[in-house]
């Protein structure tokens, strides 16, 4: 009985001690936002990194994954067609429009082997144009454009040297000269060339008539006959030989004579403009000539019967007129040679040369 009032007078001593620290813990409660956290006595530990973190994990990989899901496509109307290629921009606009330049539309070339023309090149017509307008109505056509590109007749005159020589053994002049009309393909040329001494009068003296056809762009095939006149008797001969532009742009003519008396000879001669300027040309030339026999009457002998090296300057005031100054130097070789000396003549010497080069 005396236990029982003993627990009785602890209770109700306890009581008010706990409603106080109730409301103490709620009031703190109230101002602490940690109240109620439980406090360790140690700072936590940073988790250890993981290399999943925040992976979702699947059971299996969805091929479709991240993809929205849309309605189907409607029906392409170009469905399973090839686009064709873009053309060429090289193109002409109206092949273009036609497709002709895409690279499906080009016919592959075909390897054709250097040398003639496969044999079906030369069995179309040779005219097109007659298939279509007919032969009768196409030939003055074609007549007008072989008159007009090519076969107007033209004509020209050059005096290519007329000079005055200044030579120890006195005084002379030369001269060259040619002249030519016609087409493209066919000429009829005039030649003259000759040489004389100021008191001695004409030494020697030529004349050429020559019919010329086109071989190629750049050489003429000539043939005709020559005059000769002057000193000893004259001669008649006929004449074959080439005049054109060989490579490099030399001038060249080299022909042939057979005389009347079945003398048979040969020259070669060639130049070569060397523009300084505009207007100041310096040309020098070589001339040589040959001989089959000795002609004693005209002084040549058989083998390489003389030679000249030639260097002029001339000014072209105009295209049409040039005077030059220049020096010459001539020299006879051989049994022309011991023929001149012979005759009390020269074998050959220097020259200093004054002249015009004028064409018209």
């Amino acid at each position: 009985m005396k236990q029982l009032l003993l627990l009785l007078l602890a209770g109700s001593a306890a009581t008010p001690a706990l409603a106080q620290h109730q409301g103490h813990l709620a009031a703190t409660a109230q101002s602490d936002p940690h109240a109620g956290h439980v406090m360790s006595a140690t700072p936590p530990q940073a988790p250890q990194s993981d290399p999943h973190a925040g992976h979702a994990t699947t059971q299996a990989a969805d091929p479709h994954a991240g993809h929205s899901k849309t309605a189907p496509p409607a029906a392409d109307p170009h469905a399973g067609h090839t686009m064709p290629a873009a053309p060429d921009p090289s193109c002409p606009p109206e092949h273009a429009a036609m497709g002709h330049c895409t690279p499906s539309a080009r016919p592959t070339p075909t390897e054709i082997a250097p040398g003639t023309p496969p044999a079906e090149a030369l069995t179309g017509p040779e005219y097109a144009a007659d298939q279509i307008w007919g032969k009768d109505a196409m030939d003055p056509s074609r007549e007008i454009l072989r008159s007009e590109h090519g076969d107007m007749p033209v004509a020209k005159i050059l005096i290519d040297r007329f000079e005055v020589r200044a030579q120890e053994s006195g005084d002379g002049y030369a001269w060259d000269a040619q002249a030519w009309h016609g087409g493209d393909f066919e000429k009829l040329w005039l030649k003259s060339e000759g040489e004389g001494r100021g008191r001695g009068g004409l030494e020697r003296g030529e004349v050429q008539a020559l019919w010329s056809r086109a071989i190629d762009p750049w050489f003429d095939l000539q043939a005709g006959v020559r005059q000769d006149f002057g000193f000893g008797p004259d001669r008649t001969y006929a004449v074959l030989g080439v005049q054109g532009l060989a490579p490099y742009w030399f001038e060249v003519d080299v022909a042939a004579f057979v005389s009347t008396q079945g003398e048979v000879s040969a020259r070669a001669e060639a130049e070569y403009d060397l523009r300084l300027t505009q207007r100041l040309i310096l040309q020098p030339q070589a001339e040589v000539e040959v001989q089959a026999q000795d002609v004693p009457e005209l002084r040549l002998g058989s083998g390489l019967s003389s030679g000249e090296l030639g260097l002029r300057l001339r000014y072209q005031i105009v295209p049409e007129f040039a005077p030059y100054v220049g020096v010459a130097y001539e020299r006879a070789f051989g049994d022309t040679a011991r023929l001149r000396r012979a005759a009390g003549e020269d074998r050959g010497g220097w020259s200093f040369l004054v002249g015009i080069r004028a064409w018209f």
